[in-house]
Order: C-alpha cells, then sequence, then structure tokens
C-alpha cells in the first residue's frame, strides 16, 4: 500500500480549534461490524453499544508542559520542545533553531536556568538543565503547553486543563491520547453503573506522531519509538474479561499500539520498554473488539492504523460521512466508534 492511498479532502474549517464546553458533548461517528451503514450518536450514549463485564482500556499517560524557548550563547533565539525526559535532569528535545548548536553550547532559558547541549542524535539533542528543581517539576511550572501544530492559536489557560485527560496520572507525553479527552467525571459514572469496567496502561506519546509518512512506500516508513507500559494487572484484568465473555474496548490508537506491543508472541504479557510498531491495512489487530477513537490526519500512521481495524474503504468510507455531515476533527474533535466482529 502507499501513502496516497490514504488521502481524503478536509475543509480547513472542520479542523476544531477549541475544546467544546463538556467533555462529553462531542458527537460520535459508529461504525458498526460488517458493511452497515454508519450512525451518528453522541459520546454520552458509548454505554448503548456496551454490555456489562466489557472492560475499557485508557492510556493513563500524563501530558508536560514540554515546550521552553531561550537564546543560544550567540544571541540566536530557540524553541525546545521536549520529546522524553531522561534522568539526570536530562532530556532529549527537538531544537527550533536557525544554526544547529554544537555540544557543549549552553542555552539560557527564557524561564531561568539554563540548558547544555549534551549530543545530537539525528534530528534530536540530548540536553542537560540546569534549573532549581527536579525537570519534571520545573517543566510543569515553567514550561508551555505544546498543542498540535493544526491548532492555529496559542495555548490558553483553559487548554491546561482540556488538553489532558481525567485520569492521567503517568508524566511523559507531549501529545494528548485525545481519544481520552471526550471522558468527564460523569460519563465515566454512568459507564461504571452499567457495569463497564476500565482499565490503563500507558504510552507516553511522542512529537514524532505529528510527523508526516515522507515515502509514498509504507514498507520504507521508519516509525517513531514510544515508551510504553502494559502492567500485570492489565494482563490479569484483561484474561478474566476474555474468559468471562467480555470485550476489550481501545479508547485510543495509543492503546491499541501498546496491547499489540506486549502481545508480540501472540499472548498478552506484562511489558515496559520502547514500542515502535507500524500498524497499517494487511496487520490483524487481535488485542481489542472496539476502537475509540478521533478523526486522524489525511495520509497518517494514525489513519492507517484505523484503516488496519476497520478496512480502507469502509474508514475512509466513513470520514466522507464526517465531512459531510460537519463532523469536528483532530484533536479537540469528535469521536469515531469502530466495532468489530465481536459486536455483531
Amino acid at each position: 500500500m502507499k501513502k496516497s492511498d490514504f488521502h481524503y479532502e478536509l475543509p480547513p474549517e472542520l479542523i476544531a480549534q477549541e475544546p467544546l464546553p463538556e467533555r462529553s458533548g462531542s458527537r460520535m461517528l459508529v461504525l458498526p461490524p460488517g458493511q452497515a451503514p454508519p450512525v451518528d450518536a453522541r459520546i454520552r450514549q458509548l454505554g448503548d453499544w456496551l454490555r456489562p463485564g466489557d472492560l475499557l482500556v485508557f492510556n493513563d499517560t500524563r501530558v508536560i508542559p514540554a515546550r521552553l524557548f531561550g537564546q543560544k550563547d550567540t544571541g540566536g533565539r530557540v524553541e525546545i520542545l521536549v520529546e522524553r525526559l531522561l534522568p539526570g535532569n536530562r532530556a532529549r528535545v527537538q531544537l527550533g533553531v536557525s544554526k544547529p548548536p554544537k555540544p557543549g553550547a549552553r542555552i539560557a532559558l527564557d524561564a531561568g536556568g539554563a540548558a547544555v547541549v549534551i549530543a545530537r542524535e539525528g534530528g534530536f539533542y540530548d540536553l542537560r538543565f540546569e534549573v532549581d528543581d527536579a525537570l519534571e517539576s520545573w517543566l510543569f511550572k515553567a514550561g508551555r503547553l505544546p498543542l498540535p501544530p493544526y491548532i492555529r492559536r496559542e495555548p490558553g489557560r483553559d487548554d491546561i486543563e482540556r488538553y489532558q485527560t481525567v485520569f492521567a496520572r503517568e508524566a511523559g507525553a507531549v501529545a494528548a491520547p485525545t481519544a481520552g479527552l471526550h471522558f468527564d467525571d460523569a460519563l465515566l459514572d454512568a459507564l461504571r453503573a452499567r457495569g463497564v469496567d476500565f482499565g490503563h496502561v500507558t504510552l507516553h506519546v511522542g512529537a514524532g506522531t505529528f510527523q508526516p509518512v515522507r515515502s509514498d512506500d509504507l514498507r520504507q516508513h521508519a516509525m517513531h519509538s514510544e515508551w510504553i507500559n502494559v502492567g500485570p494487572a492489565l494482563v490479569a484484568q484483561v484474561r478474566r474479561v476474555r474468559e468471562a465473555g467480555g470485550r476489550v474496548v481501545a479508547v485510543g490508537t495509543t492503546v491499541v499500539r501498546a496491547l499489540e506491543s506486549a502481545s508480540a508472541g501472540g499472548e498478552l504479557r506484562p511489558h515496559s520498554g520502547e514500542t515502535s510498531i507500524f500498524i497499517f491495512p494487511g496487520y490483524r489487530i487481535r488485542s481489542v473488539d472496539a476502537l475509540l477513537t478521533n478523526f486522524h490526519l489525511p495520509e497518517s500512521t494514525l489513519l492507517m492504523l484505523v484503516s488496519a481495524f476497520a478496512g480502507r474503504e469502509r474508514i475512509l468510507a466513513a470520514y466522507t460521512h464526517a465531512v459531510r455531515e460537519r463532523y469536528r476533527f483532530f484533536s479537540y474533535g469528535d469521536a469515531m466508534l469502530l466495532l468489530g466482529e465481536a459486536f455483531a
């Protein structure tokens, strides 16, 4: 398959620039199994497609305010995007700079303190931060939220809360697992009252999630790496649900990537470490029975992943329907519920 096989036309005005007043106010396009037509619904109706004993799996990563600004010794301005926190107050970062700094160069940070260039590898730099606190804690005081590039405005006060899931726990992501943004306490309580169970994995979404696929031949694409943790408690929970006849529903593509990575040997097992799994049509997703996800960019790896789950032609037809019905797209947009054969 080629990258161009996943192109679709999207009117720019359908790209959501702001969150809705309520998290659970979003629309939800339901794609049933087989060839049944899509159903226009609301995220608050999610429980209508679930039954007691089903398991929703969330990504509990927490977005860090990963955007910083500074100045080189030579006077040049620098924009820093933290990609990965490392031990010793270090971080792997991307730099927006006119001339690449060399190892040993110092960057005076606008928020106070400095960062020293340790090494460069490919498009990333290893920086050591000289700041007055542990780097993670300092970023939550001094960093700025890195909204996705298709949101054409600076982050505001509301984004600090709304570009974060209500169940975020493990700090380390530079982008939100956006399917989880639709859930508020009221929706979670309603699902819990229906007998739906909840589980969590961690995948720290990296800035690479916004990188375009540069080769038209998908076999030539090198997927970015992200850190995941699929713990033994979640593995045991999935096993119990399966044995009782329940269905596993991934809340977001990041959950699918984590569970498929932890199922590489054919059986879900605890796994902690890096994953660079690339899922596109031809790959059979076995770890989940349904997927709740947002609408994804044309020709993106995430659009390819959902196409692997539901079929490319069926997904593109659903996107055509969503454009016609004026759904809101991308991070602050509406949701899709893709149902597998277990929901027939």
